[in-house]
């Protein structure tokens, strides 16, 4: 169910920044920056450092490896805005979408190395259960990847999993596919701030 809040309750010069940024793009202002332009105190300004940081801040995962994350999370979850936002953002990061898709699709056969594949099945269990165990851990350093690259997608998953569920708690509107390319650009560009 949709929340009115979303299109209502904003101060005139977030307003006013609405306008502008439709009137420059071309396209309405998604409802995930609408949601943390709404309290910014209580919840925006917080998460959009936490999710910057996650998705723009220092690791060795690419730009298009947290993307393909947070598109992944997001598929597991459900969550068609995110996929969506992220599928478009990943496949402009890597500048091949039949690689994500392939990765959405089938993460098995994907054409991915063993690294970010491993990566990748732990976050969906964690998604998906709610926990990992030593062995999941195991299998993800295992496959090569490093202690930091670990928290680096632990915090990806955290991010999404909760940008997922607020998504569909609110009922964030799908964009057009143009929609969907315009707001991966700008993310690719600034960032999550």
């Amino acid at each position: 169910m949709r929340l009115d809040i979303l299109d209502h309750g904003y101060r005139p010069g977030t307003k006013l920044l609405f306008a502008l940024i439709r009137l420059f793009s071309g396209h309405p202002v998604p409802d995930a920056a609408k949601l943390v332009f709404y309290r910014p105190d209580f919840y925006g300004d917080r998460a959009k450092e936490f999710i910057h940081e996650a998705m723009r801040g220092p690791s060795a995962w690419s730009v298009g490896d947290r993307e393909l994350m947070a598109a992944y999370v997001s598929q597991v979850n459900e969550s068609a805005f995110c996929v969506g936002a992220h599928t478009a953002t990943a496949s402009r990061a890597y500048q091949d979408g039949s690689l994500v898709a392939a990765v959405l699709a089938d993460l098995e056969s994907a054409p991915v190395a063993e690294p970010l594949r491993a990566t990748l099945r732990m976050l969906g269990r964690l998604t998906r259960e709610g926990r990992v165990g030593t062995g999941d851990m195991r299998e993800v350093l295992a496959a090569g990847v490093s202690p930091e690259q670990v928290r680096d997608a632990l915090a990806v998953c955290t991010a999404f999993n909760t940008t997922d569920r607020l998504a569909d708690a609110f009922g964030f509107e799908l964009l057009s596919p143009e929609g969907f390319e315009a707001g991966a650009k700008y993310l690719l560009k600034r960032g999550y701030r």
